[in-house]
């Protein structure tokens, strides 16, 4: 190609241009965060970072479908927008009241926010008919994940037009959720607090938490390098367990995919040649890519698990939540093995030890198989009650405990009347009620059961896995180093076939095996 001399000279004059622009715009988006928040009045706080949800076209479906919120607004702006660059920080002041690991009401409201001149963007931004900058849209979260076009029309979804200070946009926000949040709400004082345990349909919100307890242990086993020879078949009848019956499905397709590559991140010759050290840090990296329970968790903040002090229930409750689940949704033939890989599971990877050695304790009294649901449901009940007992006692002397959440006996009789039969005097915890444990049974099935299930949204997923999958598998195969979705599915027919194995043969040598009082 032949340049003459004029064309020459127009060349380099864009390429000025176009490096000055570039230089202002990276300069203004670096810069101007700290300026606008200086120099903004008390309206707008400074020194926080940002808690709104950034997303794009490839994640937009995926990101609302999971949330637990039961609203969203997400703001359509422009980076090159000088109207967004000043909105910004009042749309972040908001924000930090609902999103993130500090919010004083999170799982609540999703703020989101999209980036209208980011090409990957630009199909999503005329799915929603976006014609000016800033513009809010306001929602249910799977309204907007299922929306094609939408023309304005359409009122589920509102256009909010009066929002454009933090001020004006929380008193929209609060006339349209008859509620009256505030700038000044504080982290763990919301008023659902004192109700939350006494209310049954709460335990529902629960599933987040129990995703949340879930890929938190398995990052502590990460971090902590715990997966060693003695360790390593202890987590992978725990990972079969919970790919069969975890309540998040989400989950059970993370561990399924975890179990998928086990053996080619971990072969037993370098097991074998690596007793003391345990696996190789490549192999744990490659292990923590696989994100247990969806790339969007752990999100950083409890719901139903969420104490009144920094402190207090979180994980523990959360990982509570997910054994009591566990022990309801398995069948009769599988209750003693499950129960054993939860002794086993606790014993080798729960880093408290005062906790760990008191839970082991009990398994290890269990003298005679648990050979149903109800055995084992009913021995795990017993098992909480009498750890809580041995904390009331300790928190109640220290003063460590949380005042709106004390241990007690559970369940409450607000929330299952026909499980107390009468009080007797015993000073254990567990033995203070005349339970009748048949309605006791019925209670742990219908709350870890059904109700804990009732407003997930994993019959959503089911039906949107097709559509799911065909938005996230570019971004999949670009972090995941395995993308395994055929075999992911045949996981969980091998985790299912395997623990039936391993339950009909343990059931073949039970009569001629005394029984044991604990299982290393």
């Amino acid at each position: 190609m032949i340049f003459n001399h004029s064309s020459m000279y127009s060349v380099i004059v864009i390429l000025l241009v176009f490096s000055r622009t570039s230089f202002e715009v990276s300069s203004s988006s670096i810069g101007s965060r700290s300026i606008l928040r200086q120099i903004g009045d008390d309206t707008v706080n400074s020194g926080f970072h940002d808690v709104v949800v950034e997303l794009n076209d490839t994640i937009f479906k995926d990101v609302l479908r999971e949330t637990p919120a039961n609203f969203a607004l997400v703001e359509f702006f422009a980076h090159w927008c000088p109207a967004c660059r000043n909105y910004k920080p009042h749309y972040e002041k908001v924000a930090r009241i609902f999103n993130g690991p500090d919010a004083a009401h999170p799982g609540i409201l999703l703020m989101a926010r999209v980036d209208c001149a980011s090409k990957i963007n630009a199909k999503l931004c005329d799915r929603f008919s976006v014609d000016r900058y800033p513009m809010l849209l306001w929602s249910r979260p799977d309204k907007f994940a299922s929306v094609t076009a939408w023309d304005g029309k359409d009122g589920d979804i509102t256009s909010i037009k009066d929002g454009r200070t933090a001020e004006r946009l929380l008193d929209w926000i609060n006339k349209k959720m008859n509620s009256s949040y505030n700038f000044d709400d504080k982290k763990y004082e919301h008023e659902h607090l004192q109700s939350k345990a006494l209310v049954h349909e709460q335990i529902a919100q629960a599933v987040y938490d129990v995703e949340e307890a879930t890929s938190s242990a398995f990052d502590i086993i990460l971090r902590h390098k715990m997966i060693k020879p003695g360790t390593k078949a202890s987590l992978v009848r725990f990972l079969q367990l919970i790919t069969a019956h975890h309540p998040s499905r989400r989950c059970r397709k993370g561990s399924a995919e975890i179990l998928v590559n086990f053996d080619d991140l971990y072969p037993p010759e370098i097991m074998s040649d690596n007793k003391e050290k345990g696996i190789s840090e490549n192999a744990t990296n490659i292990l923590g890519s696989f994100q247990i329970c969806g790339k969007h968790v752990p999100r950083g903040y409890w719901m139903f698990c969420r104490g009144s002090k920094n402190d207090t229930r979180g994980f523990s409750c959360g990982l509570w939540v997910l054994l009591h689940s566990l022990s309801v949704k398995i069948e009769d033939g599988e209750s003693h093995m499950a129960f054993t890989t939860i002794c086993d599971f606790i014993h080798n990877f729960f880093l408290c030890e005062e906790c760990r050695i008191h839970f082991f304790d009990m398994c290890s009294r269990v003298n005679t198989p648990l050979n149903s649901t109800r055995d084992f449901a009913l021995w795990l009940w017993d098992v909480h009650n009498k750890v809580n007992a041995r904390l009331s006692k300790e928190e109640a002397a220290m003063e460590t405990g949380d005042p709106n959440y004390p241990k007690m006996i559970w369940p409450l009789k607000e929330l299952c009347p026909s499980c107390h039969l009468s009080l007797i005097s015993k000073s254990d915890v567990s033995s203070q009620v005349n339970w009748d444990k048949e309605e006791v049974f019925k209670f742990l099935a219908s709350y870890y059961g059904k109700t804990l299930h009732s407003v997930y949204k994993d019959k959503d997923l089911l039906t949107q896995d097709v559509d799911q999958h065909s938005h996230s598998e570019e971004q999949m195969a670009s972090t995941n180093p395995f993308v395994v979705s055929i075999g992911a599915a045949l996981a969980l027919a091998v985790a299912s076939a395997a623990f039936g194995a391993l339950t009909c043969y343990w059931r073949c040598h039970q009569k001629s095996r005394k029984p044991r009082r604990s299982w290393n």
